[in-house]
């Protein structure tokens, strides 16, 4: 990875250990519960993650994969979109450090990626 490094906001439904688990790997990642934002709709949330420079990992595909649609058509830009099936903890951690390890801030800006991309070799 060259580059900025990617910096996370980990949508409701995420694991909230995992803040910790990358805090401690010198990883910068924060829970939208942690920030007061529970509940916040899908719109507003990808607002917060962008007006902060934080990509959004995010189960919620059917959701944010239109969301995103439509922010393109539209011209407006974010740090990026990581969406993902839900995995046990420790998969979902193996994961998103090895996407944190490949790809810089600025490959990430305004694409959307699936978690899934990032599986360790069996």
């Amino acid at each position: 990875m060259n580059g900025r490094p990617i910096k996370l906001l980990l949508d409701e439904h995420i694991w909230e250990g995992l803040v910790e688990a990358l805090t401690q790997r010198g990883y910068d990642a924060v829970h939208i519960t942690h920030i007061g934002q529970r509940s916040i709709d899908d719109e507003p949330l990808l607002e917060l993650a962008a007006a902060q420079g934080r990509a959004l990992l995010s189960y919620n595909a059917r959701h944010f994969v239109p969301l995103i649609r439509l922010w393109y058509e539209t011209g407006r830009e974010h740090a990026g979109v990581i969406l993902s099936v839900q995995l046990p903890p420790a998969q979902l951690l193996k994961q998103v450090e090895r996407l944190l390890a490949t790809l810089s801030a600025d490959e990430l800006k305004n694409t959307v990626r699936w978690l899934q991309e990032f599986k360790a070799d069996a």
